[in-house]
């Protein structure tokens, strides 16, 4: 692989291009995902229940990473659009070294204080022992994951888009022959059972952050040495803070919301959450199309903005919901259809069951509200309009998500479903929000390098 194998981003570029790389690997991600919830399953459903709740709590953690990789994506698709190359290599050290050691202070604190974590998600006494031993062992190693998500950007940026669908290869393998090993295989007899797991998912990332890391080095992007951060640039790191804080504080917004919402459910009982676990294993499939399109468009408008032509970005994004929202509809359609037979791959739980069709019929109506928000929030972050996006997040996430969510799912007894009925609300309307901001077009000029604009 060398640089002219990377793909040139500006207004003519087909967003297939970028977005099928994307696409496949965030269904090998799911992929992943899947694999672990369907092996654990046949192990033991309170496993399935534990890993669920830890894997929703590190999820907390693993955004908090994405304050400097989220200002990492815009700041380097904004200079490389402006074809600013002089301070690439001190915006890649200062990135990569400042969320290794980030990670490294998250993942400490996450593994101290586990016990108090698992007691705010009031996880049942079942689940308890597994979560914490996951938590343990994977969570101690989060900082890898600090590491590969300003890697990934880096690459993704600068046209690199297949790197993350092969490492996702790497990682599915890697993945499913250590669970086989630990649950069924040869190393069953060491009674490992979800500990086998987490150790399978710490070597898939560590080998995931060394593949991006020799790719980087090996298609001479740039360089990482801490000679590129000395003296060290205080003033331009609090910038990426700035561009990141926002987008990444909305991220902890949500993900704390969903760890409320998951409280919730978790006060219904083991066949709830389990039915919010496996639905949301098949919920991602949904999810796949509209999330690849609006990655790929937010590097072609973090491109175009930084060049300049702000007119070609506008377009880009209605252009982009034109495809990606009917699409949508249709995979959240056939999963709601499909969902009594797909659900039976995981479990034969008539209970489970019969919870997850109704969270699949509610999905329906939140992929469309998620479809939109993604798009033209993520357009919004790379065009520098990152401030709104977090306070309007704030609002419909605490004031109709969780709200209705509480209000539907235990107030009124609907289950469940309530709760994602709540979601679904949040989403919609504030899709419709983001959209009228884009259309307003009042993330004009808000770019992060200066340069004359194209209107």
């Amino acid at each position: 692989m060398n640089n002219s194998k990377a793909l040139e981003i500006n207004e003519n570029t087909p967003l297939r291009l970028l977005a099928l790389p994307m696409f496949v690997e965030l269904f090998l991600n799911i992929m992943l995902n899947n694999v672990d919830t369907l092996m654990l399953s046949h192990y033991s459903e309170n496993a399935v229940g534990a890993v669920g709740n830890a894997n929703q709590m590190m999820m907390f953690i693993i955004l908090m990473f994405n304050i400097i990789a989220t200002a990492t994506s815009v700041v380097v698709a904004q200079y490389l659009g402006a074809k600013d190359y002089n301070r690439m290599n001190m915006i890649y050290t200062l990135a990569f070294i400042v969320n290794i050691v980030f990670g490294i202070v998250l993942s400490l604190g996450l593994v101290i204080g586990r016990g108090f974590f698992l007691d705010l998600l009031k996880i049942s006494p079942e689940m308890r022992p597994d979560a914490k031993t996951y938590i343990m062992i994977v969570g101690g190693f989060l900082f890898l994951q600090a590491g590969y998500n300003v890697m990934l950007q880096i690459l993704r940026c600068n046209g690199y888009t297949k790197v993350g669908m092969y490492v996702s290869v790497i990682v599915n393998v890697i993945n499913i022959i250590g669970n086989y090993l630990f649950l069924y295989g040869p190393l069953k007899s060491l009674n490992l059972g979800v500990a086998g797991v987490a150790i399978s998912t710490v070597t898939a990332r560590t080998v995931a952050l060394i593949v991006a890391f020799v790719v980087f080095l090996k298609v001479k992007i740039g360089r990482i040495a801490l000679r590129y951060i000395r003296p060290f640039p205080t003033e331009f790191l609090m910038k990426m803070i700035r561009i990141g804080l926002p987008t990444a504080g909305e991220n902890m917004s949500y993900n704390l919301y969903q760890l409320v919402l998951l409280s919730f459910v978790n006060t219904m009982g083991n066949d709830s959450v389990n039915a919010r676990i496996y639905c949301n294993s098949l919920i991602a499939f949904a999810m796949l199309f509209s999330n690849s399109q609006a990655l790929a468009t937010q590097i072609i408008t973090g491109h175009l903005v930084g060049a300049g032509k702000e007119d070609e970005a506008y377009k880009r994004v209605f252009k982009t919901l034109k495809v990606s929202l009917p699409i949508t509809f249709a995979f959240a359609t056939v999963n709601w259809l499909l969902c009594p037979l797909t659900l039976r791959i995981f479990t034969s739980n008539k209970t489970v069951i019969h919870y997850a069709f109704y969270i699949m019929l509610v999905d329906i109506f939140l992929e469309l509200g998620r479809c939109l928000n993604v798009t033209v929030v993520n357009s919004l972050k790379s065009a520098g309009d990152y401030f709104f996006t977090f306070f309007i997040g704030l609002l419909t996430m605490w004031g109709l998500g969780a709200t209705i969510g509480y209000v539907l799912g235990i107030a009124a007894g609907i289950g469940v479903a309530g709760v994602f009925i709540g979601t679904a609300t949040d989403e919609c309307v504030r899709g419709l929000i983001v959209l009228r901001r884009w259309q307003k077009k009042k993330w004009y000029g808000k770019a992060i390098v200066e340069k004359t604009s194209s209107k």
